[in-house]
Parts: structure tokens; C-alpha cells; sequence
């Protein structure tokens, strides 16, 4: 595959993460042209083993997190093993990983040890908590963060059942705030020429993402308000139903709620005083919903989303994430494609989804087998070929051929 400088080309991340959260942040790096090395232990990611896959070690979460990247195994308890992680060190921009404090001061990866051997690495950290704190080997995934960040108590501003969200919410958003720390350090780096330990606590970041809309009135000390967004915590915000499906339709302006009301015949709610503000229609937004609901079954999806088209009120019909790949809007921006994998056969690729006009999002590499690069990496970095076979012989790499690779 012919490969693709992107905006971040010249910029080399060690990926020392697992699961979701951070090989999500360094896929979005990756795509944007970014060098990442994924390196894995011997047995390979965790999450090369979960779900739908083809062969061993290939699975769906595979395929897309750990796109664009080189894969290289090794057993970092050995000492060659950790030879060879300071040897990829030395000439990195970045290295990233969510191991707890423990595991990665048992494995040497202190940003006082690397620094010693790289002034200029970014050591990015990301974990449930401060690594500084008392909490700092606390283990945690989503739906502990989910709890511990306040997300997971939010529906009970609704119903007053506390639940999780359905999808992996705190990885991937916590995923992107590891995107935008290791982009503003290596921005600084252009500067200084000095690398800088950066720590994204998950449940940090969650925090601050929940109180963006909902710190509302407790924002000001004493509280001038409620606590919460109203417009989103009544029980009636949820897709309506139509005469053969379910529809969006989230009138916003006055204009849009009066136009719409008019539309559905409903002249008591035309210029209501009731709802004359924001602020008003916030407040009895479980009303205004609830009207939206009695209307919606009079007619079909296409015909209300028509009707509010051409009186700019915002509509949309509801997406089912398992036909994405047909949808006619995701295919015309490209936001997955139909690729042919050497070893897996034809599959979807997503990327990540914004365009550059003159560094585009690039598709340089499909997700590797577990230490498909190991070879190439090791003679990069000055690895004889009788050295690298005699570390794959011991157990403290796994390397395979490229040939192997593709069969």
C-alpha cells in the first residue's frame, strides 16, 4: 500500500494502551498520519480476542482501533524486552499508556527514567485516576467511570433510576481529550524541544464533560439555580412515533415551535405565552414534547420530515447503526468503506471523521496481526537479522515474516 503523509507525518507514538480508550485515541492519530508503533505483549491486546473475528487474534475492534498502526510484541518483563522499549523510546515523540501507576513503575515507564534516555518525550498517561492521588491504583473501566464521574446518576434526574449508557461513552470521550493532550504538548515541543509528563485521569475528564450543560445553577456559589439542564432531563425526550416508523423532530426557536404547531393544527400552542422564551420551553419541555408525541402518528416519517424541511424546523429519521454501511449519507462522505484486509478478506473500515483540504485523513495500513511490524521496527532500529531471530527464538519477541503475514 502506497503510504500517505498526513498532517502529523513525522510524528512517532509508542502505543503502550489496550481495550478501547486509548488504541481509539491513537487510531485517531494514526489517521491523521502519525507513526504509531502498537506494542503488545506476546499474547497481543485483550481486545484481539473479544467479539466477531475471522481468525485468532483479528477481531471487529481489531480491525478498526488498530488501523494505520505497526504491531510489535514483546515481553517487556525481560530484560531484552525492556532493552528493546527503550531503544523505540529514544526515538519517539510519544509514548502512551493507560497501565496504572504500579504496573508501569514495575515496567520502568517513569517519566523521570525516560526522560533520562529521551528529553523530549511526551509521556502521556491515562488511567480512572489522578496519578497523583490516593485513588491512583484504583482498577476501573467504563461503567465504573460512568458511576464515578456522575453519568451514571443523571437518569435519575429522569426517572430515578440511575443506568449506564449503551456504548463505551467515558473510553471514547476520554479517548479524545488523550488525542488533544498529546497534540498541545507536541505543539509545545515544536517550541521548547522538551517532552513533558501529560496525565488524562478518566474520571477527571468525565467530570468536567458531564458539567459542561448540567452544573446550571450550582455554577455560582451560592447556587443561583437548579442543578441540571431541563431541556434534556424530562422522561418525554425520545424519538416519536410516526404512521410507520419513529422520527426526531426538535423544534428550537419560537419560530420553529410555532411553525410547527401550526402545521400539526394545534392552535392553542401557536404564540403561547406559556412557552414565549427559552427559558419557558425548557421549563415545560416534558409539555411540548408530549404535544410533539400525540401529532407525530398522524402521518408517515417521509412526510414529516418533507413538511419540516421546507419550514427549516430541524428533523431527522433515526439511523440504525447495523446498515450504516448502506446509508446513503455515510457512503457519500466516505465514513466507512468496503477494504480488502491481505489476511481477514474484504471487511469495513471506519476512520476518523473530519476533512483537511490539503493533509487529508489517511488509509495507509490495515490492522496488523499481533508483531506483523516486528522484524521491520527491530531492524529500524539497528537489529541484525540473526539478533532479531535469536530474541523471536527466546520468547521475548514475537516476529513473523511478511509472507506469513498475508497468508
Amino acid at each position: 500500500m502506497q503510504l500517505t503523509p498526513g498532517a502529523l507525518d513525522g510524528l512517532r507514538i509508542i502505543d503502550l494502551t489496550t481495550v478501547i480508550m486509548g488504541p481509539f485515541a491513537t487510531a485517531t492519530l494514526a489517521d491523521l498520519g502519525a507513526d504509531v508503533i502498537k506494542v503488545e505483549n506476546l499474547e497481543g491486546d485483550m481486545s484481539r480476542s473479544v467479539g466477531a473475528q475471522r481468525h485468532a487474534g483479528m477481531s471487529a475492534l481489531t480491525m478498526n482501533l488498530q488501523r494505520n498502526k505497526r504491531s510489535i510484541a514483546l515481553d517487556l518483563a525481560s530484560e531484552d524486552g525492556q532493552q528493546i522499549l527503550d531503544d523505540l523510546v529514544r526515538d519517539a515523540d510519544v509514548l502512551v499508556t493507560n497501565l496504572r501507576p504500579r504496573s508501569r513503575v514495575k515496567l520502568g515507564l517513569t517519566y523521570e527514567r525516560l526522560a533520562q534516555i529521551n528529553s523530549g518525550l511526551v509521556l502521556c498517561t491515562a488511567q480512572a485516576y489522578g496519578s497523583g492521588t490516593d485513588y491512583r491504583d484504583y482498577p476501573a473501566y467504563d461503567d465504573i467511570v460512568q458511576a464515578a464521574s456522575g453519568a451514571a446518576k443523571l437518569s435519575e434526574l429522569i426517572d430515578g433510576e440511575p443506568r449506564y449508557a449503551p456504548y463505551v461513552i467515558a473510553d471514547k470521550v476520554v479517548g479524545l481529550y488523550i488525542v488533544i493532550a498529546i497534540l498541545t504538548a507536541a505543539m509545545e515541543k515544536t517550541r521548547t524541544g522538551l517532552g513533558q509528563e501529560v496525565d488524562v485521569p478518566m474520571v477527571d475528564a468525565m467530570i468536567g464533560f458531564n458539567l459542561v450543560e448540567h452544573f446550571g445553577g450550582h455554577t455560582f456559589a451560592p447556587a443561583e439555580g437548579n442543578f441540571g439542564w431541563a431541556r434534556v432531563l424530562t422522561p418525554e425526550r425520545a424519538p416519536h412515533r410516526t404512521a410507520d416508523g419513529w422520527i426526531c423532530i426538535m423544534p428550537y426557536s419560537a419560530k420553529n415551535w410555532n411553525d410547527f404547531f401550526t402545521l400539526a393544527g394545534r392552535n392553542d400552542m401557536v404564540h403561547n405565552p406559556r412557552y414565549a422564551t427559552v427559558n419557558d420551553r425548557h421549563r415545560h419541555m416534558g409539555e411540548l414534547l408530549s404535544a410533539i408525541g400525540e401529532i407525530t402518528p398522524r402521518r408517515t416519517t417521509m412526510e414529516w420530515l418533507a413538511q419540516c424541511e421546507s419550514l427549516g424546523i430541524p428533523a431527522s429519521d433515526l439511523l440504525d447503526l447495523s446498515n450504516a454501511h448502506e446509508d446513503p449519507y455515510v457512503l457519500s462522505q466516505e465514513l466507512i468503506t468496503r477494504r480488502e484486509h491481505p489476511s481477514e478478506g474484504e471487511y469495513y473500515a471506519t476512520r476518523t471523521p473530519f476533512a483537511m483540504s490539503r493533509t487529508p485523513v489517511v488509509f495507509n495500513r490495515h490492522a496488523p496481526q499481533l508483531g506483523e511490524d516486528t522484524f521491520p521496527i527491530l531492524e529500524e532500529l539497528g537489529y541484525s537479522a540473526d539478533r532479531i531471530q535469536a530474541l523471536t527464538d527466546a520468547s521475548v519477541v514475537t516476529a513473523i515474516s511478511p509472507t506469513a503475514a498475508s497468508s
